[in-house]
């Protein structure tokens, strides 16, 4: 069986690898261009759009949505007891999607107009993956089809935020920005965890009672969608009004599925710190919300922002993905020293990244700390990429096809 074979027997195979080089490409951009900006390495470098707006639409729509697309096109025919996603499906969305995030680059770095052509190549591949779920979950008989309800929504929504930034019209673009959060990945991140990790837990920890209540997968994705709009008025200071039953919920599910003892198997472990930080994001936004409403100023900043998006959506990815590869490779499903190690050491760069937007902190200090971040970030994916990256294209060590 030869490398091509291999890497696109299963959808899981192609779309992480994809996910675990753009963990590594999004980033180093990122640094390149920090270290114009705040490094003082050389002179800032003109982009074909803000930075900021690139990095945003690079970390929300370019880098999650590969592991995104390859998990639930693994799981939604298990959720569901439904059809296979057919390989032509798969390895064209995926080359699709590979070759449209690839030209970004280019665009960014040479022209708004080519810029445009790649999120255009970009929104075809999203569309062709989008099909192919949706086409298991209508025709699926399940008569639970919840999770998967939220997550086909969600990357419905996906792809309508990416065709609004590909308009470059400001406003939609800034719509983009908010909605990828609150209405994509959120509500993605939180229905995955709250299908998977009482699964997960129920197989490892002795006694184990699922607990999985379905009024909570009503409030949290409802609270975040809500969270955007309100974000999107210019009304932060009211935010706190949904932020604060996500943090309850979210801490009472904490609790609920056991983190301490979770701890002692280090591939659970892993999920259940990726989860806990999403009651530390959501506590952190109530503060901020309240603290605007009394005072008028958003005092932590982006602080909050990266407690989500580092904290519980890239640790969760980071203990999901490794989970499934291991889980789909025939090898012992087992988190061994590296890749606690590596995991442990990742909640560094989201603690890193929170403190950086400390109010006393004097704007050279802040550019160091956005710098070591990210060099911190680059590090411990790479050691993780180098890891499991391998496995992708190599045969699963059982025999079996897959």
């Amino acid at each position: 069986m030869n490398t091509w074979t291999t890497l696109s027997s299963a959808p899981h195979r192609m779309f992480f690898l994809g996910g675990v080089l753009q963990s590594i490409l999004t980033v180093a951009w990122w640094l390149v261009d920090l270290a114009g900006r705040y490094g003082g390495l050389y002179a800032p470098i003109a982009w074909a759009i803000p930075p900021n707006d690139a990095h945003a639409f690079l970390m929300t729509y370019t880098f999650f949505p590969f592991f995104i697309f390859g998990f639930l096109m693994t799981t939604y025919p298990r959720w569901m007891n439904g059809e296979e996603v057919e390989r032509k499906a798969y390895v064209t969305a995926f080359l699709t999607l590979s070759a449209g995030t690839l030209l970004l680059y280019a665009g960014l770095i040479f022209s708004i107009a080519l810029l445009k052509i790649a999120l255009l190549l970009f929104l075809a591949g999203w569309g062709m993956g989008l099909y192919t779920l949706l086409r298991v979950y209508v025709r699926a008989r399940h008569p639970d089809k919840r999770h998967a309800a939220i997550t086909s929504v969600v990357l419905v929504v996906g792809w309508l935020m990416v065709a609004a930034f590909a308009s470059n019209e400001v406003q939609l673009v800034a719509i983009a920005k908010v909605a990828g959060i609150w209405m994509l990945l959120l509500p993605m991140f939180f229905a995955v965890s709250h299908r998977m990790i009482p699964f997960f837990s129920a197989n490892v920890i002795a006694g184990y009672q699922i607990v999985r209540p379905s009024w909570v997968l009503a409030v949290i994705p409802s609270c975040a969608m809500l969270h955007g709009i309100l974000e999107l008025n210019g009304q932060q200071q009211w935010t706190w009004l949904v932020d604060m039953p996500i943090a309850i919920s979210a801490l009472y599910l904490t609790h609920s599925w056991r983190l301490r003892d979770s701890l002692a198997v280090p591939i659970l472990g892993m999920l259940h710190i990726g989860f806990a930080w999403l009651g530390i994001a959501m506590l952190l936004y109530s503060a901020q919300s309240l603290g605007f409403l009394f005072t008028g100023q958003l005092v932590l900043a982006k602080a909050p922002l990266h407690a989500l998006t580092v904290g519980y959506f890239t640790s969760m990815l980071l203990a999901m993905v490794t989970r499934v590869t291991l889980g789909h490779s025939g090898k012992v499903l087992e988190a061994d020293r590296l890749t606690w190690g590596v995991f442990i050491a990742f909640q560094s760069v989201a603690i890193i990244r929170i403190a950086a937007e400390l109010p006393w902190l004097s704007f050279a200090v802040r550019g160091h700390l956005y710098l070591c971040a990210g060099l911190a970030w680059l590090l411990l994916f790479g050691i993780w990429v180098y890891r499991y990256a391998p496995i992708y294209w190599r045969p699963r060590a059982d025999g079996r096809p897959g």
